[in-house]
């Protein structure tokens, strides 16, 4: 493991190569706990946990906020045509049709469980990170992957989910020396940076960068 300069070093260079979660680069403020936010990240950990690029996926869910599906009611509301247009145009193109039945029934599920507020879901969960996951898996498309995606930037809101971090973050940290547990990522930066570590520990893995981030 890493000595203390030189995991903060480490720390410093992921931040400097990621500015903003993912969250963050679809526009949504996650901290304000509002049901915008929350719902467009479940939609977008559901396109996130297709086998498909994180880069389209995070461009498929930007394309549906752009295209006004911001809420439960309004996905609902689109044809299944208007989003398989939508997902097609933007890199979704394997996944468009199946993916646009799933969002029908992402938000179909939504409003009549929780009227459309995935606030009630922590409400009913009791804010027990357990049965928050139990309850996310009840979401056509979303199974512990996705839960896992929902989690790691929720987190900022829902304090119960703190520290989160998924497997693959912590393979990744594990990898550059900086632990391999969430409680031990999560000390070595303020609360509200936590998620934006783990997204940049995730894009170094994914840009196979992870040795040129040790390395300096």
């Amino acid at each position: 493991m890493a000595g203390t300069d030189a995991k903060t070093a480490i720390v410093e260079r992921l931040l400097a190569r990621t500015e903003k979660t993912f969250a963050g680069e679809m526009g949504l403020d996650l901290a304000k706990n509002t049901p915008m936010p929350l719902f467009l990240w479940l939609v977008a950990a559901n396109l996130f946990s297709a086998r498909i690029s994180a880069d389209q996926a995070l461009r498929a869910a930007t394309a549906l906020k752009e295209a006004g599906l911001t809420t439960a009611d309004h996905m609902a509301e689109a044809t299944w045509k208007e989003r398989v247009l939508i997902l097609n145009r933007n890199g979704y193109a394997r996944f468009d049709e199946k993916t646009s039945r799933f969002l029908q029934e992402v938000a179909d599920h939504c409003l009549d469980a929780y009227g459309g507020d995935l606030r009630q879901l922590r409400q009913r969960a009791g804010s027990d990170p357990v049965e928050e996951r139990r309850l996310l898996k009840e979401f056509k498309g979303i199974g512990d992957t996705g839960a896992d995606i929902f989690f790691r930037e929720v987190q900022v809101a829902w304090d119960e989910l703190y520290p989160f971090a998924d497997k693959r973050a912590l393979r990744a940290a594990e990898a550059l020396g900086l632990g391999d547990d969430a409680d031990t990522l999560a000390g070595l930066v303020p609360k509200e940076d936590f998620p934006r570590l783990l997204t940049a520990l995730l894009r170094a893995d994914l840009d196979g960068a992870l040795e040129e981030v040790q390395d300096g």
